[in-house]
């Protein structure tokens, strides 16, 4: 399994970003891979000062070597004798360009955001700007909710047996290779409601249900053994509820600090990354989220 090479954390120097780098860094450590942190001074922002200096130029001048500064220092602070070797770039412009554009540049395998911040990461993980972001970039994004005080343990990988659940059961093993994985599966019974006001009795339903759950308890083990997975390496888990809630309940019920999601699914009918699904679970999940953007085929 090929390890990761080249992370990239954007950083708006706020605690949540902070904890987003020190992931990033730990990440770095763990699979000798390369990390550059990158600052984006907002381009509006600046234009509104220039608006309000005029010929002034030297308040600007200050505050772009300052964030330098703490870009620097913030290297600095992650770096020991273990590695990363971490990099720094600071760039003026569109924060959802720039980030794109830099993740491309330097083939980033992963980019990792904070969860909260004082600015445009904040937007980025739970805004608009993430929407966009995700819907644009081909990098596998990080959402860090949690100080990183050990390497990934327990891994929740929802599954619908989809191809894009099948990119993120493989990015999952991609960046915590020794986690233990809890491969979950929300399973129904199709139009078992339409069924029940039609006059189905209880005894057949309850007949569909038990096939239902056969079916998906031996798709989702066909899953784990197309991936390679070991008896020991994971876990099932299958759940006849609403998938937003099953990944956030299951995510505590199996102490899982990590969540792996793709970006399309079949199950709940809608896409998987940027419908209800990964909103519910990004607002609600206590641990981090790993989003899979590889698109179908």
């Amino acid at each position: 399994m090929q390890a990761l090479t080249t992370i990239l954390a954007p950083t708006d120097f706020s605690a949540p970003s902070r904890h987003a780098a020190e992931r990033a860094a730990r990440l770095a450590r763990e699979h000798g891979a390369r990390l550059q942190l990158i600052h984006v001074i907002h381009a509006g922002a600046l234009d509104r000062l220039r608006g309000l200096l005029g010929a002034d130029v030297g308040v600007e001048a200050e505050l772009i070597l300052d964030a330098n500064r703490q870009l620097e220092a913030l290297a600095a602070d992650l770096h020991d004798e273990r590695g990363p070797e971490i990099e720094t770039s600071l760039r003026n412009g569109s924060v959802l360009t720039e980030v794109g554009a830099q993740g491309d540049a330097i083939a980033a395998d992963l980019v990792v955001l904070g969860a909260r911040g004082a600015g445009f990461v904040r937007r980025i993980a739970l805004g608009t700007t993430s929407e966009r972001l995700l819907r644009t970039t081909q990098r596998p994004l990080l959402v860090v909710k949690q100080k990183a005080h050990e390497r990934y343990r327990r891994v929740l990988v929802p599954v619908d047996f989809s191809a894009s659940s099948a990119q993120a059961l493989a990015l999952a093993r991609r960046v915590a290779p020794d986690a233990h994985l809890v491969l979950l599966h929300a399973w129904e019974v199709p139009f078992e409601s339409r069924m029940q006001l039609a006059g189905v009795d209880a005894k057949r339903l309850e007949q569909y249900r038990a096939q239902a759950r056969q079916l998906a308890h031996q798709r989702l083990h066909e899953t784990a053994a197309a991936a390679g997975l070991r008896p020991g390496d994971w876990q099932p888990c299958l759940v006849m509820q609403d998938a937003s809630l099953a990944i956030v309940e299951q995510e505590q019920e199996a102490d899982c600090d990590l969540i792996v999601i793709g970006k399309h699914g079949q199950s709940v009918g809608v896409d998987f990354l940027l419908g209800s699904v990964t909103k519910h679970v990004l607002a609600e999940s206590a641990g981090d989220v790993l989003m899979s953007t590889v698109r179908d085929a």
